[in-house]
């Protein structure tokens, strides 16, 4: 964050100080005290169940020197009737005085868009200086506080920005125009929230429609809905995918005994070679938009292929972890709807293993078209593993669709136990479910 006083971050967002207000925040701002570093800002939230500005003593322990909040607290502190609303202007100002040198890339998409976020940032950091969102922080916090890490040395901002309601993305894009905007896909995700792929379009749409005059648009070529989005751009829009549409493609996919991806990206008569350290075809695809935006920035086809090959993701997203009695986790338990169940499969079905077995839980947040979609899901588990393994009752319709490959457990802790009980050297097992579920337990317990 750029030093700022509390003087003028009041001015800024039409707060008063209480306490000293020549006290200069000079570090990036935290809504978690623990978090807090030396010169940082306490943004204290009062909740239904717990008020942050009791953590503002705690806040200073760890450095931070100001709060911004709704009421005064131990440190000097900005009051302000919404903490939210002051918090975004704050951001905004922020990035309107660094804009004149730094480039800001938002990333959005039903699923991918994390990882494909991680992606970009390993593209641009080696070029220059580079902010990117905390995992999956891509709300109306999260974005924001992004963008308050930024300062005078950054030169790439990379921004993920969700959405569960039309209008959530063109807030955060009010926040800050992207440069370049990305689109992964249009899939299920939070189908209950919007009632259909067609409102979630138009959700994701609003991340091409807040660019720039003449910012560029990065999209999914092999998406319908998502390449007829480069029409609501005034500026260039750079396809990706395998199909003869995209502009940046990806060529020749093969996978490694464990799975791993390796490919051309081509791109106006250049080829790159990719060897990802990650599990899955489906990282190709994420590999090819994370060059895409490279090139949009003046990256080098060859330099992006060569940084994709030390890509690192947000954790509990494929990881693939060596067990004590010689059996192989591969942890995807961050999330899960359709679609990124389907690439988890495959993905295990790609591992040469002895027996594949699939855990999965409930996929969260699809409404009415749940069960369908989780009887869909048991289906085509039994075609890509040895035994499907469902946990929870709300994971019933997985076990109906898997037939007799499927071992339906009532619980985290049954699921642990039979695991415990039934995997064998040359196992691999696939956890995944979405956030609510906590798969993350069963795979944290092996």
């Amino acid at each position: 964050m750029i030093p700022l006083s509390l003087d003028e971050i009041a001015s800024l967002v039409g707060g008063k100080v209480v306490g000293d207000g020549s006290v200069t925040v000079s570090a990036p701002a935290v809504i978690d005290g623990r978090r807090a570093g030396p010169g940082g800002l306490f943004v204290a939230f009062a909740g239904e169940h717990t008020d942050g500005h009791e953590y503002a003593s705690q806040a200073a322990e760890a450095g931070a020197v100001a709060v911004l909040g709704s009421r005064p607290t131990a440190l000097p502190t900005v009051v302000v009737e919404d903490a939210q609303e002051a918090l975004q202007r704050l951001a905004a100002h922020v990035i309107t005085l660094l804009r004149d040198h730094l480039t800001v890339v938002a990333v959005t998409g039903s699923q991918g868009k994390t990882s494909t976020k991680d992606m970009i940032e390993t593209v641009l950091s080696t070029t220059a200086p580079t902010v990117a969102t905390s995992g999956s922080f891509n709300n109306e916090l999260g974005v924001p506080l992004t963008m308050l890490r930024a300062d005078t040395t950054t030169r790439f901002l990379v921004l993920e920005m969700g959405a569960r309601h039309i209008g959530d993305i063109a807030d955060l894009t009010g926040l800050v125009e992207p440069d370049i905007s990305v689109v992964t896909n249009v899939g299920r995700a939070h189908l209950g929230e919007f009632g259909s792929r067609e409102a979630i379009a138009t959700a994701k749409s609003e991340i091409v429609r807040g660019l720039v005059p003449g910012g560029v648009a990065v999209l999914h070529a092999d998406d319908a809905q998502v390449l007829a989005m480069g029409s609501l751009s005034d500026g260039p829009v750079l396809g990706f995918g395998v199909g003869d549409p995209a502009d940046v493609r990806v060529r020749d996919l093969t996978l490694d005994r464990l799975g791993r991806p390796s490919f051309m990206l081509s791109h106006d008569g250049e080829t790159a070679a990719v060897d990802l350290p990650l599990i899955g075809a489906h990282w190709a695809l994420n590999a090819a938009a994370a060059a895409a935006v490279g090139v949009a920035a003046g990256v080098p086809l060859e330099q992006a292929a060569t940084d994709l090959r030390h890509a690192s993701i947000s954790k509990w997203r494929m990881e693939l972890r060596a067990l004590d009695n010689g059996a192989t986790l591969l942890d995807d338990s961050y999330n899960a709807n359709p679609e990124s169940t389907r690439a988890g499969l495959d993905a295990l079905a790609a591992i040469d293993a002895e027996r594949h077995i699939a855990v999965l839980g409930e996929m969260l947040e699809l409404g009415s078209a749940g069960p369908a979609a989780h009887h869909e899901i048991g289906a085509y588990a039994a075609t890509r593993a040895d035994l499907v393994v469902t946990v929870g009752h709300t994971a019933a319709a997985i076990a109906d669709g898997a037939g007799d490959r499927a071992v339906a457990l009532a619980d985290n802790a049954a699921a642990i136990d039979w695991l415990r009980s039934n995997l064998a050297p040359g196992d691999v097992v696939l956890v995944k479910a979405s956030r609510g579920a906590r798969l993350d337990q069963v795979a944290a317990s092996l």
